[in-house]
């Protein structure tokens, strides 16, 4: 059993306000739990890990090159590996998430980006 404290775990902000923190994983698979502002949105982005998005709080909308979603409370989408999107919080209060990806990744992925 490899136990993860929320208040303990790696974390980091890619932009102002826009917060991940790194829960229990392991090289098959990730989750990182995340808050959003109002109004941020992630930067058009594609990678190797399948992805699923879950909505907890607030409102997040998924942009893809086929569409856009948007997703409330307890909503998900699936992201496929190597299909570009980003992520927005389009509502007036803070969005709160949780990224599952296949497999693992590291923080390096937003971290090492120019």
């Amino acid at each position: 059993m490899k136990p993860v404290d929320f208040d303990d775990a790696a974390s980091y902000e890619p932009d102002e306000g826009w917060r991940r923190v790194a829960l229990a994983g392991s090289d098959q698979f990730s989750f990182e739990w995340f808050e959003k502002p109002p109004g941020h949105a992630s930067p058009m982005h594609d990678h190797e890990n399948e992805q699923v998005c879950v909505c907890l709080e607030g409102e997040l909308t998924v942009e893809t090159d086929s569409g856009s979603v948007t997703l409330g409370a307890y909503d998900s989408v699936l992201l496929e590996a190597g299909e570009p999107h980003r992520v927005e919080n389009t509502g007036d209060e803070r969005a709160v998430g949780l990224d599952v990806f296949a497999p693992g990744r590291s923080f390096d992925f937003w971290t090492d980006r120019d």
